[in-house]
């Protein structure tokens, strides 16, 4: 009975590890039946809501530009169905299910996003087969976590449009929503602002190791431009316009709004002293806000610290002190940062910030609190214990210019610790948290990739690929549906469509097939702060 038993068990366990063929992340339920569709050039495709008709032409261009199959629209007696269906407005927009039979597949939803996210899953299991049959299953899925997140950094090296536009493609492949789009910084500042020009083109010279490089940036119509190509991939983009510290860049294009910094930080913070320091930054603000429609800004709020030496002498800081009754530099910082965070929240839009400002007492609806220190457990329990809503991002494992293999030496470590895909694909966002109200406030996960050490294309995909794919699952599915080995036996998949796609990607079982690229620069990083 015993030996019964575990056959039975190895039985199911073999037939979920084959029941997955090549999805990422794995669906929350996924019944294999008999025979299979074989998707060609004579199917086609039709909807029954005109809101679902980008969808199918998204659909039709992925098949034609990777499989080379012209599948046609069909207004009626389609075999392959995007089925929207009435549902209550409270369910997760995310929810979809598919239903493959050898004369037809159904994908259904209650909203365009979930059925989007089945069109996708519908690709993964085209693309990652050679035969183009789909097996006959049902299929349904929803997601665990409401914010799966990217973040790249563009102030320290620019990658420009094309390699954004790459990177949203695969977010989507992936079902990532969330892009986090780091723009400035002390390096570079990459956002074009009408009312303020130099912040581009003098702010916009320069990266991390080239000082004195022309200066790159977005215009207001690449912004434009990408948003519109994430919002067609059900992904929003989210700028980040970094204060009161990191502000190198933008001082060196408008040095009157200047508040000082350090030998290692020279120029590092805006002015909280001044009064037009607050409205030439809002004017900054409502730009931002326009070319961004998330409704959301990150406002950064982390390191001042760095760069904040000359607010002990700065005579309009001390003034403030003095008028304000501010004690000390961090009393400056949480002024000046509400009075920012005011000037957004007048815009209807809510603010984002690193964990640092969780000490500043924001109004917690409006505000996300992003928890990145994982030497800091205590401050992911003050946000928590405020009731701000949080996304997970800590270094380990999820900064992603932290390298993934311990022979790896160009990237960043933690006192020797990195992040392998492993640990990315196990981080446990639950984990954190310690009843069900703190639960309610996790957003997500969010993956953030720094740019110090990445200067090319290839660097950056050896850092991202394959990580993205266990991010992705690590944000999708539940901690108790994690399997990695069947992960890493859908991901061998996934990776020949890396290479399919010119794609410099690590291999975790072959990792001297592609080795590690280097920079520039000749010293390996080993941070702790």
């Amino acid at each position: 009975m015993r030996l019964l038993c575990i056959l039975s068990v190895l039985l199911i366990y073999s037939t979920a590890f084959a029941q997955h063929p090549g999805i990422i992340p794995m669906p929350v339920q996924f019944v294999k039946g008999s025979g299979y569709f074989t998707l060609n050039n004579s199917s086609n495709i039709g909807y029954n809501n005109d809101q679902l008709k980008t969808i199918a032409y998204y659909f039709q261009n992925e098949l034609l530009s990777q499989k080379g199959i012209t599948v046609q629209q069909k207004a009626k007696s389609a075999n392959i169905v995007l089925l929207l269906k009435a549902g209550r407005k409270q369910v997760d927009s995310c929810v979809y299910q598919i239903s493959i039979k050898p004369n037809q597949i159904i994908v259904s939803g209650t909203h365009p996003n979930g059925i989007f996210y089945g069109v996708v899953s519908l690709l993964q299991m085209a693309m990652t087969n050679k035969n183009n049959q789909l097996p006959v299953a049902e299929i349904s899925d929803a997601p665990a976590y409401g914010w799966r997140g990217f973040m790249l950094d563009e102030s320290r090296h620019f990658f420009g449009k094309q390699k954004v536009k790459s990177i949203l493609n695969w977010m989507a492949f992936y079902k990532l929503n969330t892009f986090h789009w780091h723009l400035t910084d002390e390096p570079a500042w990459r956002l074009e602002i009408k009312k303020y020009p130099n912040l581009a083109l003098i702010g916009g010279i320069g990266d991390y190791l080239t000082p004195n490089m022309p200066a790159q940036f977005y215009t207001q119509a690449d912004i434009r431009e990408i948003v519109a190509y994430a919002a067609e991939r059900y992904i929003k983009v989210i700028p980040e316009i970094d204060m009161p510290g990191h502000a190198t860049a933008a001082n060196k294009a408008y040095p009157e709004y200047s508040g000082g910094g350090s030998a290692g930080h020279p120029e590092f913070t805006f002015n909280p002293g001044l009064e037009k320091t607050y409205s030439y930054l809002t004017d900054i603000l409502k730009e931002t806000n326009v070319l961004f429609p998330a409704g959301l800004i990150h406002l950064g709020g982390d390191e001042v610290s760095y760069g904040n030496e000359k607010w002990g002498s700065n005579t309009d800081i001390l003034k403030l002190r003095e008028r304000e009754k501010l004690k000390d530099d961090a009393a400056v910082e949480h002024y000046f940062m509400k009075r920012m965070a005011d000037s957004l929240y007048q815009l209807n839009a809510r603010a984002i910030f690193w964990d640092e400002m969780a000490d500043a007492d924001l109004p917690k609806e409006k505000t996300i609190m992003f928890w990145w220190r994982q030497e800091k457990p205590a401050q992911l329990r003050t946000a928590l214990s405020k009731g701000y809503q949080t996304v997970l991002c800590p270094r380990l494992p999820l900064y992603f210019d932290f390298v993934q293999d311990s022979t790896h030496q160009y990237g960043r470590k933690w006192n020797k610790l990195y992040s392998p895909i492993e640990q990315v694909y196990q981080f446990d966002a639950q984990s954190f948290t310690e009843n069900e109200k703190e639960k309610q406030l996790i957003l997500g996960i969010q993956a953030n990739l720094w740019t110090e050490t990445v200067d090319n294309d290839n660097r950056l995909d050896y850092l991202l690929f394959p990580r993205i794919a266990a991010l992705a699952e690590a944000a999708w599915t539940t901690q108790k549906q994690k399997d990695f080995k069947a992960f890493r036996n859908n991901l061998n998949q996934h990776l020949v469509l890396y290479g399919k796609a010119g794609l410099y990607y690590y291999h975790p079982s072959k990792p001297l097939q592609n080795p590690e690229i280097p920079l520039r620069r000749k010293k390996p990083l080993n941070y702790k702060d």
